[in-house]
């Protein structure tokens, strides 16, 4: 009994430390795959890094559906007659022109719906790329296409980018249209303009028939909708731009120089000289003279050539003195002469010119 208890004991321990070998020969096998595999997956990584894309960035996210979201959403959007919508012209024919609207299909002007300006000329006023604003006339030709005229759009938006103009003071070029005989017809924004003859230049214009075909600039001066009155003036900026003419040539008068006119006007305050090159100088009363006088005809007349210092530019205007000359020269009695002094009432002297001519021994 003892002896087969034995065996059997044995018998167990055999069993169990044959399973356990094999437990552990398996664990091992076990391992080394594990080994391959984190290997492998290094290796994988390394060849990653060792072999770039082409380009050498990173590949592309694959684009989706909401990439393409505002143009899905444009192309299906309600469009009904009447609309005024903006597109791209991609053709230009002598029929008319063919727009690229963002939406499923295309629109199309024909060419009498392009323009009433006259002179206009689809092949040469429209170019491909340009950007037109349309009203929806038909929502399908015929073939498919949006019926569109831009005539009708532009008695619509045309006028409230006129008074944008206006608001603005934005300078527009035209092309003289036409004439009448108070003044000249130039369409702005395919709406018939006028420009006034008064308006036309800073000189005054009899015969406005040489202005037909001219081109030039005009702003805006008057904008009544109900009414289809447009006013347009080209004076306007050429007063602008005579004045800022005018203020650079004062600019570059220096006081303290001497400058030599004619005496243009006369007014109670003093003389206006005329200087050259559009320049005008005004002498005070109570520069022209060290004699004390009434008003400037006691010593001045239209057409006298003087000679004045000038004061100071303040302002874009010219101030002159005629006295500070005599004063520094002491050359008073030569101005009399010269300006003319006499007059037909009483001249008073001053003191310095009572005393200029005395010698006086103090010795």
């Amino acid at each position: 009994m003892l002896e087969k208890e034995t065996r059997d004991i044995e018998e167990l321990v055999e069993e169990t430390e044959a399973a356990e070998a094999e437990k552990e020969s398996k664990d091992a096998e076990g391992a080394v795959e594990a080994g391959k595999e984190s290997r492998n997956a290094e290796g994988a990584a390394e060849a990653g890094k060792e072999s770039p894309d082409v380009e050498g960035t990173a590949p592309e996210p694959a684009e989706t559906m909401a990439d393409y979201k505002e143009e899905l959403e444009a192309s299906f959007r309600k469009i009904s007659e009447g609309d005024i919508l903006s597109g791209t012209v991609i053709d230009v024919s002598e029929e008319g022109v063919v727009l690229d609207l963002r939406y499923y299909t295309q629109g199309v002007i024909k060419a009498e719906d392009m323009s009433d300006t006259p002179g206009f000329s689809i092949l040469q006023d429209v170019r491909i790329g340009d950007v037109v604003e349309a009203c929806v006339v038909k929502l399908d030709d015929g073939q498919g296409n949006i019926l569109l005229s831009r005539k009708a759009a532009n008695s619509v938006l045309a006028w409230d980018r006129l008074k944008g103009y206006l608001e603005a003071g934005t300078d527009l070029t035209v092309k003289i249209s036409g004439v009448t005989n108070g003044g000249a017809i130039a369409y702005v924004e395919d709406i018939r303009g006028f420009i006034p003859a008064s308006q036309l230049s800073m000189d005054y214009v009899e015969d406005v028939n040489p202005w037909l075909g001219r081109t030039l600039k005009v702003r805006v001066i008057t904008v009544d909708q109900e009414k289809k009155k447009l006013v347009l003036s080209a004076k306007v900026i050429l007063k602008e731009e005579a004045a800022a003419e005018h203020d650079r040539k004062v600019a570059m008068v220096i006081p303290g120089s001497v400058l030599e006119g004619t005496v243009e006007s006369l007014a109670q305050y003093g003389a206006f000289i005329n200087l050259g090159d559009g320049l005008s100088g005004l002498v005070h009363i109570s520069q022209i003279s060290q004699k004390r006088i009434k008003k400037p005809s006691e010593v001045l007349k239209v057409g006298d050539k003087v000679k004045a210092k000038v004061l100071n530019t303040n302002n874009g205007k010219i101030s002159l003195s005629i006295k500070a000359l005599a004063e520094n020269d002491g050359t008073e009695a030569d101005k009399v002469e010269d300006f003319h002094y006499q007059s037909e009432g009483e001249v008073t002297t001053s003191l310095g010119s009572l005393f200029a001519n005395l010698k006086l021994d103090l010795k």
